[in-house]
C-alpha cells in the first residue's frame, strides 16, 4: 500500500479526479432514500488521507487547486442567486443579526466550557471554535491571534468533523418538512375566462388590481372572431373570451373579478395567433427585462412573452424579471411571424452552456483581489475575507445587474449549475485530502475526546439555535433553512448534501448566499477575539 499512496502523494491531479470519482459513485448510494451525494468526495478523501498518514505517507489535494475549485463553485453560486439575493437582503435583516449574536454566543459556550470545564488553553478553544464552523479562514486568525497555530490545528482537525457531519444532520432535519414551506412556489397554470362583466373594465386595470401577479395571453371577441394579444388599454366587454396565465391562486382570483370558466380553448385556434418555447441565446438581449423585450416583440410582430423557464422552474413573466442566457420564454405571436421571432430571439442550444468566458474572469479576478485585501483590525493586526467570500460577492453583483453596456454579466443557469458543482468537487477532495492527515495526527494526544465534546457543543449549539430562530421567529421554510445552515456554516459539503436532497432547488442557493458573507466575516472576527483573550 505504500507505494499506492506513494503514487497517488506525487499525481495530485489523478489523485483529484479519483477522490471525486470514487466519492460520488458512493454518494449516489442511498439508505431508505438517504444519500450523502457531493459530500461523499469529502469523507472519501479525509478517509484516504488518513489511511496514507498511517503508512508515513501525505497524500494531498494541493492548495491551490481548493482555492480553484472554491472560487469557481462560490462565483456561480452567486452569479445564479443574485436576482433573487438582493430582493431578500430587504427582509434578511433579523436572521443576519440573528446569526451573529448566536456566533458570540457559540464563543461564549466554547470559552466558558473549554476552559473552566476542560481546562483547556485559548489556542486549543479558538481551533476547536473555527473546525466546528467548518472554517479555516477563521483558524488562521485563531493562530494569529493567540501565537499557537499548532494548537489551534490540533483542536480544528478533531472538531472538523462532527461540524460536518453534524450540520448535515440538522439540514436533514430541516429539510423533512420542506412539504409545508410556506414560500414553495406555485405551479403556473392557465385557464380560459367568459367574461360576464358590463362596466367595461381595461386591462391594465385588472392587472393592477391583481398585483400583475397574472397575464392575459389572448382575447377574443365574437364566437369566430380573430384573436389577438390583449393591451393594457384594451376593454373587457361581456362575453369576450380571454386566456389566464399565472399561478393557481391568482387564475382563480382573475375568473372571479371576470365571469367563469369556459371549456372554449383559445390555444387550439393557431389560425392568427400560435405560442412556442424559445431559447433565449442572443447575447445583445440578455439583461433586458420582459419588459423591454415584450416592447420590442409588440412593435415589431404584435407579440409578447408569457412565461419563462428557468432550469427546471417555470415563472410568470412578469415585467421586472430580468431575462436569462438560456431562458427558455413561451412566446405568443402571430403565426405565421414565430419563426422570425425565433431567429431574433437567438433560439440556439448554445444559449444554455455558453460559460460567459469573460463575465467568468473577470469576475473570479476581482473577486479574488478583493478576498485577498488585507481589512485592519485594533492593535495592528489584520484579515482577510478570502477568495470564496470576495468572488461570491461579486457574483451577487454581476448576477444581479445581468449586463454593463454591450457586456453580458450573467451566466445561463445551466452553466452556473455545472461550474458550482465541478468546483465543489474540487474543493470538497482538496479540503478532505488537508484535513484527513491532521486528524489522524489529533487523535493520537490526550485531549481528543475533550475537544470532540466541545466541538459537538459548539456545532449542535449553532444548529439547534438557528433552527429555531429561522423556523419560529422568521417562519422560513425547511428547503431555504437547509442553505442557510449551509451558508452559516460556510460548508458546501452541506450544500451539497442539500443540493441533491432538492434536486437543485433554487431556494437552497439563496439561503446559503444570504448569509455566506456576513458568516464568513463574523467567524473570523470572533475567532481573533477568541485566540487573543
Amino acid at each position: 500500500m505504500i507505494s499506492v499512496f506513494t503514487f497517488l502523494s506525487e499525481q495530485p491531479v489523478l489523485l483529484s479526479f479519483v477522490l471525486i470519482g470514487i466519492g460520488m459513485l458512493l454518494g449516489h448510494l442511498k439508505v431508505r432514500g438517504i444519500g450523502l451525494g457531493a459530500a461523499a468526495v469529502l469523507f472519501v478523501a479525509i478517509g484516504l488521507a488518513a489511511w496514507g498518514q498511517a503508512y508515513g505517507v501525505e497524500v494531498k489535494v494541493p492548495h491551490v487547486m481548493g482555492i480553484f475549485g472554491l472560487s469557481i463553485f462560490a462565483f456561480a453560486i452567486g452569479n445564479n442567486s443574485g436576482g433573487n439575493f438582493f430582493q431578500s437582503l430587504k427582509r434578511a435583516t433579523g436572521p443576519i443579526v440573528s446569526l451573529v449574536l448566536l456566533y458570540i454566543g457559540a464563543a461564549a459556550v466554547a470559552y466558558y466550557v473549554g476552559r473552566y470545564v476542560f481546562d483547556m488553553d485559548m489556542a486549543l478553544i479558538g481551533g476547536t471554535f473555527a473546525g466546528a464552523l467548518t472554517n479555516t479562514p477563521a483558524l488562521a486568525a485563531v493562530g494569529e491571534s493567540s501565537g499557537d497555530a499548532a494548537g489551534a490545528t490540533v483542536g480544528y482537525a478533531v472538531a472538523y468533523l462532527f461540524g460536518v457531519v453534524g450540520m448535515i444532520i440538522a439540514a436533514h432535519v430541516a429539510l423533512s418538512t420542506s412539504h409545508r414551506d410556506p414560500d414553495t412556489p406555485s405551479p403556473i397554470t392557465h385557464t380560459n375566462v367568459r367574461v360576464e362583466r358590463t362596466d367595461h373594465p381595461t386591462v391594465g386595470a385588472l392587472m393592477r388590481e391583481l398585483d400583475t401577479k397574472i397575464e392575459f395571453s389572448r382575447l377574443r371577441r365574437g364566437e369566430q372572431g380573430p384573436i389577438w394579444i390583449p393591451e393594457s388599454t384594451d376593454v373587457f366587454e361581456k362575453d369576450d373570451l380571454v386566456t389566464v396565465v399565472g399561478t393557481i391562486d391568482y387564475v382563480s382570483k382573475a375568473v372571479d373579478l371576470l365571469g367563469h370558466r369556459s371549456t372554449h380553448s383559445l390555444r387550439q385556434d393557431r389560425r392568427f395567433l400560435d405560442f412556442r418555447r424559445i431559447t433565449l441565446s442572443e447575447p445583445r438581449l440578455v439583461g433586458k427585462t420582459i419588459a423591454e423585450l415584450d416592447e420590442i416583440l409588440d412593435e415589431r410582430w404584435g407579440a409578447k412573452i408569457s412565461r419563462v423557464r428557468r432550469g427546471d422552474s417555470d415563472m410568470l413573466a412578469i415585467p421586472g424579471l430580468v431575462a436569462e442566457m438560456g431562458d427558455r420564454v413561451r412566446v405568443v405571436g402571430p403565426t405565421m411571424k414565430l419563426k422570425e421571432i425565433s431567429k431574433w430571439l437567438g433560439d440556439s442550444a448554445r444559449g444554455l452552456t455558453d460559460i460567459n468566458p469573460i463575465a467568468l474572469g473577470f469576475g473570479l479576478a476581482i473577486g479574488i483581489l478583493i478576498g485577498e485585501t488585507e481589512i485592519p483590525l485594533p492593535g495592528g493586526s489584520t484579515f482577510s475575507l478570502g477568495s470564496a467570500a470576495g468572488v461570491l460577492i461579486v457574483g451577487l453583483i454581476m448576477g444581479k445587474i445581468g449586463r454593463v453596456g454591450n457586456i453580458v454579466t450573467a451566466l445561463p443557469n445551466t452553466a452556473n449549475a455545472v461550474l458550482s458543482e465541478f468546483g465543489l468537487l474540487l474543493f470538497l477532495a482538496q479540503a478532505g485530502t488537508n484535513a484527513g492527515g491532521e486528524i489522524a495526527a489529533a487523535f493520537t494526544g490526550d485531549a481528543w475526546w475533550q475537544i470532540l465534546v466541545l466541538g459537538f457543543l459548539i456545532t449542535s449549539f449553532m444548529a439547534v439555535g438557528l433552527t429555531i430562530v429561522m423556523k419560529r421567529v422568521f417562519k422560513m421554510g425547511g428547503t431555504k433553512l437547509s442553505g442557510l445552515l449551509a451558508g452559516a456554516q460556510t460548508q458546501p459539503a452541506v450544500l451539497a448534501f442539500a443540493n441533491d436532497r432538492t434536486n437543485t432547488d433554487p431556494r437552497v442557493a439563496l439561503g446559503y448566499a444570504l448569509v455566506y458573507p456576513v458568516a464568513m466575516i463574523g467567524k473570523i472576527l470572533v475567532a481573533h477575539i477568541l485566540g487573543g483573550l
